[in-house]
């Protein structure tokens, strides 16, 4: 994982550990590693803390990333970086991820467990609507964007050794059931509209039973692009990965055009026309021709689901925020309410 724009700065108190201890636990396990280790933590992320690594070795300084689980009380089946780490060693020559290079599944060394890989090169582009960049540009990020997706969900998972990442059929059955444990587990709060999508989402879950690696939490900002070059290098974040509906993930992409919210994504005032960038009927429209798929059926539903899922894990960070354990210094604002009004609204009209 690479993060060139994203600041970093001392580990924050919570999420401080036993450096000496990470340190040698790690020379014997990647070749060439390096002494005189120092830690840093990357700002922002709201899940697993993540860390930069630099050490002095003798063909000069080398960085990695650290992925941890924070620290505390954890919701059941979140902060999995054992698959997060599977899912991108497996992927490695298929679809753009950084290279893996140890897990450690025992929490006696820092306390949780965690994973390294290689640290890479390359621009995150926090505003959606790319204001730094030409037209050309734009539309050249997109496609790479859109591509890398159609791309992920053609991959025979079964051959490169996922076939027990996540069970396939009855995707949406699963989920909706999963999310509203997730959302049960971290509720402070009465949301109508939650109760409304808990309700109604099982009985509009569409008959298209389609399988693939579903990435969770795909959209801009979870991708990493060449420094200088519109080329998408890494496909990050992958916590909320498994065997899965391709369907999920591209109306979840898809919300970036609905969203109001500029610190998950927006594209609210842009003219796409001019931009390069394109409008939500031409993103979909690309990723069929690419799959294959004449159209999406009930996508209404999909986008209701995807946005039932975000307003589900918004409700256990703001949880987190309040019991000071989250990985950033957001304030603790919960935007559950509103992002399951707006998925109600979608699933109604």
């Amino acid at each position: 994982m690479a993060q060139s724009e994203l600041p970093v700065r001392a580990v924050a108190p919570a999420h401080r550990f036993d450096e000496a201890r990470l340190a040698a636990w790690l020379v014997p396990r990647i070749e060439g590693f390096g002494d005189h280790l120092q830690i840093r933590q990357f700002q922002g992320g709201a899940s697993n803390p993540t860390f930069l690594l630099t050490t002095e070795a003798a063909d000069g300084p080398k960085r990695y990333v650290l992925r941890k689980k924070p620290p505390g009380p954890l919701l059941s089946s979140a902060h999995q970086v054992d698959r997060e780490y599977r899912v991108m060693k497996a992927l490695e020559g298929h679809v753009p991820v950084p290279h893996m290079r140890a897990l450690c599944e025992d929490a006696e060394v820092i306390g949780t467990a965690f994973y390294v890989m290689d640290y890479l090169e390359g621009r995150i582009f926090r505003d959606a609507a790319l204001p730094d960049l030409a037209p050309a540009e734009r539309a050249a990020v997109y496609d790479q964007l859109n591509a890398t997706l159609a791309r992920l969900h053609q991959v025979d998972f079964a051959a490169i050794g996922l076939g027990d990442y996540g069970r396939p059929g009855n995707y949406f059955e699963r989920q909706v059931a999963r999310w509203t444990r997730q959302y049960r587990d971290a509720e402070t709060q009465a949301v109508p509209e939650m109760e409304a999508l808990i309700e109604k989402l099982p009985g509009r879950i569409p008959s298209d039973q389609s399988v693939s690696i579903a990435h969770g939490d795909y959209r801009l900002e979870n991708v990493m692009f060449h420094p200088t070059e519109p080329k998408l290098i890494a496909v990050l974040d992958w916590e909320l990965s498994t065997i899965g509906h391709p369907l999920a993930d591209i109306a979840y992409n898809g919300f970036m055009w609905r969203s109001h919210s500029p610190s998950w994504g927006t594209l609210d005032g842009v003219d796409f026309a001019s931009s390069g960038i394109p409008t939500e009927a031409q993103y979909v429209a690309a990723y069929c021709r690419r799959t294959g798929r004449p159209g999406i059926e009930d996508w209404a539903f999909y986008m209701a689901f995807g946005i039932f899922r975000l307003a589900s894990i918004s409700q256990g960070v703001y949880r987190r925020v309040l019991g000071g354990n989250a990985a950033s210094d957001r304030p603790a604002e919960n935007g559950a309410p509103a992002l399951a009004r707006q998925a109600l609204e979608i699933l109604l009209a």
